[in-house]
């Protein structure tokens, strides 16, 4: 009751664009690039991309997202990672339990990408654990934080797949049970070498089926 007065009095601003109108405001709901099917469950190429596919020999057998990392959705990740607005995990939590292929999610324990330790200290958060523990609210499935990440952490932006294969592969490994049919849970799938890396270490310690939904990915 007291949140509903107090938003009543000030209009929650929307998160992508700050503009009043709560969580997501029209324009910003509007703009959301939505990803149509037909495409690579790897590499989210249209389909079928076959022999060119760049992620044809990854470790996880699926993957998914349900927008494009462009407009609306590039500021939600940025709100979450750069801004610290953690309301934005449970939107994009929300996008993700309403698109995915019910197939793609049943049975799995969801696992959430692991963020380099001194990015979470610094952000008092990991934004992946908080979508998938929003996701795991919503789709009632359970979470698991068996991935660790270590080492130093180089930045990725402007890496080829190959040069983040090598800088993941080196740095993620399994604490605790691995479950058998893993969920990869990620806010944005790039040139999806981490979640490769990921789903390596998974299976080396006894991971049957390893798929991944994300937020949003990167196109092209």
């Amino acid at each position: 009751m007291l949140q509903r007065l107090l938003d009543l009095l000030v209009p929650p601003a929307c998160l992508a664009c700050r503009a009043p109108g709560g969580s997501l405001c029209r324009a910003c709901r509007d703009g959301l690039p939505w990803l149509p099917a037909g495409r690579c469950d790897r590499c989210g190429l249209p389909s079928p991309c076959g022999a060119r596919c760049p992620a044809r020999a990854a470790a996880f057998e699926r993957s998914w997202a349900p927008v494009a990392y462009d407009g609306t959705a590039r500021a939600l990740v940025h709100a979450l990672k750069l801004r610290g607005l953690v309301a934005a995990a449970d939107l994009m939590a929300a996008q993700i339990a309403a698109g995915a292929p019910p197939e793609l999610l049943a049975g799995g324990v969801l696992v959430a990408v692991p963020g380099h330790p001194q990015r979470r200290r610094r952000r008092g958060f990991d934004q992946a654990e908080r979508i998938a523990v929003a996701l795991s609210r919503r789709a009632g499935l359970p979470a698991s934080t068996c991935l660790r990440r270590g080492g130093s952490a180089p930045p990725q932006a402007g890496a080829g797949r190959e040069q983040r294969l090598r800088r993941a592969g080196t740095a993620i490994g399994v604490h605790g049970p691995s479950p058998e049919r893993a969920v990869l849970v990620d806010d944005v799938h790039t040139t999806g070498a981490t979640l490769d890396a990921c789903a390596r270490a998974l299976k080396a310690a006894g991971s049957q089926t390893v798929l991944a939904v994300s937020y949003a990915r990167t196109l092209g």
